[in-house]
């Protein structure tokens, strides 16, 4: 096989439209629950990655910022949004909601076959 845009294409190669997952969270003993869209791993999550072991950015925040997204596959976003470094004002994201995102990547992108605890 010669490698193309057509062949990576029929292997699955690219990471499609986002999944929406449903994620719940509660702060301050109030319950939230809010769709959230999310890319599976993709060259972005691997930049960001990269990032994190250069320390450029946070790893949690950068994965994050490069799997949750709108709809459309639009960033929601920056590692400095969930960390709190882009408004010290609205501080960084809340450590629950963080924990949820966090779940609903892992499983977006959990291996087939495989069992989550």
């Amino acid at each position: 096989m010669n490698l193309s845009l057509d062949s990576l294409k029929s292997m699955g190669a690219f990471t499609g439209a986002p999944v929406a997952k449903e994620i719940t969270w509660k702060i301050d003993g109030e319950e939230y629950t809010a769709t959230v869209y999310v890319r599976r791993l993709s060259y972005l999550a691997a930049v960001n990655d990269v990032r994190a072991s250069q320390g450029q950015v946070d790893g949690i925040a950068g994965r994050i910022a490069a799997t949750i997204c709108d709809e459309a596959g639009k960033p929601l976003f920056q590692p400095e949004d969930i960390t709190g470094e882009a408004d010290p004002e609205r501080g960084a994201l809340h450590r629950n909601l963080t924990l949820a995102m966090l779940g609903a990547i892992g499983e977006v992108n959990a291996t087939p076959g495989k069992t989550t605890s």
